[in-house]
């Protein structure tokens, strides 16, 4: 058989980018401790790890008292052991906690302030402790509403760490091919679809169909994190993605968006990162910043999806939902609100895009720059070439400059920046002083 899409070349492993490579790397005693006992899924980053014992802000501390400004975790958006958090998890701990068989005010206080930030038809919240449980829920309702079972990612994209979900996470891989009912297709960038990223992209999608129809597979849906993180983060122009959602939908599957990079209000012009593309997900997942650090996810979906899944089986998760996650949760939210921080991720990422865009008409190692809010991707470059080891040195030399930063991209030759929300105009002109430092030598 012919397929209509080739399979894409193999990207660059997720999780071995800026990673300790102990054939590389000096073994430390607290390294080999971490090895004896955690084994061969040990995943420490930098060749020489650092030992971290404390966090604020935007600023994490080494155990010999190096401060770093952490320009990579996406997790504590509102900024590290914000004490809002700290105060509502402590007090809720401190009170009650337990399953969702039980009503609490405090759970139904946060999904309602939850659902208010989003469009009307998604009214059901499913609440999870991990974005890959949220992300396996999501699929298992798609092939359920719609009898099929193809699905269509990114061909760097990570969804997750579950069996189901692994094997649409094609930067997850190492040896294994895509499996029979699951198709990559490139990133929505200029470099893959030239001017027309929209048709093109939407193009792709339906050349995805059309394959996995000829492989006797109907498709159940389309699943794209909103801002194409691991792909080299992708968000421009804004909308491309409303024709590829009208397409996959005239086939019969459903959209999700996948929020656990790109969601809470990083990308400072949207709450949410398919806002910008003008479209309604059937399903939208949620993960990572939640809980600014609590572990907690979840699932809000149009009710007529969950209706028909729950006809077969029903979904229960002990841990999802809890109280205590409640108010880790409604904390974030509060906080984004009172301090605000989606329009501080505008601003400050604004003027850091600016600045950026002038230090690259300078440097030959900057290739293209893109991110919205307070969310980049540099492609880091040698004579116009995507380079991962230079990307390496680049984030090595962070390092050097108190910056934590972070790879993305098929070569992995994409620098990725995710600074905390509550970045201060003190702290993005550390960064750029830094990264002038790196890149201009």
């Amino acid at each position: 058989m012919t397929e209509l899409y080739p399979k894409p070349d193999k990207p660059a492993q997720i999780l071995d980018m800026n990673a300790f490579d102990q054939a590389r790397s000096k073994v430390s005693h607290a390294v080999q401790r971490r090895l004896n006992n955690v084994g061969a899924s040990s995943v420490l980053f930098y060749r020489q790890p650092i030992e971290m014992v404390f966090a604020k802000g935007a600023w994490m501390t080494a155990a010999d008292g190096s401060e770093y400004l952490d320009f990579y975790n996406n997790v504590p958006c509102i900024g590290h052991c914000h004490p809002a958090v700290i105060e509502a998890v402590a007090q809720q701990m401190a009170k009650l906690n337990t399953n969702t068989r039980y009503l609490v005010n405090i759970v139904d206080e946060y999904i309602e302030k939850l659902k208010a930030t989003f469009p009307a038809p998604l009214s059901n919240v499913v609440l999870t402790c991990s974005g890959s449980e949220a992300n396996d829920l999501a699929m298992r309702l798609a092939c359920k509403s719609t009898r099929g079972s193809g699905f269509i990612v990114t061909e760097c994209a990570y969804h997750g760490n579950t069996a189901y979900v692994t094997q649409v996470s094609p930067s997850s891989l190492k040896n294994d091919t895509l499996p029979n009912h699951v198709v990559a297709i490139p990133a929505p960038s200029t470099q893959n679809y030239g001017a027309d990223i929209e048709q093109g992209f939407a193009n792709r999608v339906q050349a995805a169909i059309d394959e996995l129809s000829q492989r006797g597979i109907k498709v159940a849906g389309l699943l794209l994190d909103s801002i194409f993180s691991s792909d080299g983060v992708f968000t421009h122009p804004n909308g491309f993605l409303h024709s590829a959602v009208e397409v996959i939908r005239r086939a019969g599957g459903v959209y999700i968006a996948d929020e656990v990079q790109p969601g809470f209000a990083r990308t400072g012009t949207h709450f949410w990162g398919f806002s910008a593309h003008a479209v309604v997900p059937d399903m939208v997942t949620m993960g990572k910043p939640m809980g600014n650090g609590f572990p907690m996810a979840g699932v809000i979906t149009k009710p007529y999806l969950l209706e028909a899944f729950c006809e077969d089986v029903g979904y229960f998760n002990t841990f999802g939902g809890n109280p205590v996650a409640a108010a880790a949760g409604l904390a974030v939210l509060n906080t984004l609100a009172s301090e605000g921080l989606q329009e501080n991720a505008r601003v400050l990422g604004n003027q850091i895009k600016a600045h950026l865009l002038d230090i690259a008409e300078h440097s030959s190692m900057i290739g293209e720059i893109r991110g919205s809010g307070l969310f980049f991707g540099i492609d880091i470059q040698a004579q116009g070439v995507p380079d991962a080891e230079r990307t390496i040195q680049v984030i090595d030399r962070l390092r050097e400059q108190k910056i934590l930063a972070g790879a993305a991209g098929k070569q992995g030759a994409t620098l990725k920046l995710r600074p905390p929300l509550c970045l201060t105009q003190a702290e993005a002109e550390f960064f750029l002083d830094g990264f002038r430092q790196v890149v201009l030598d």
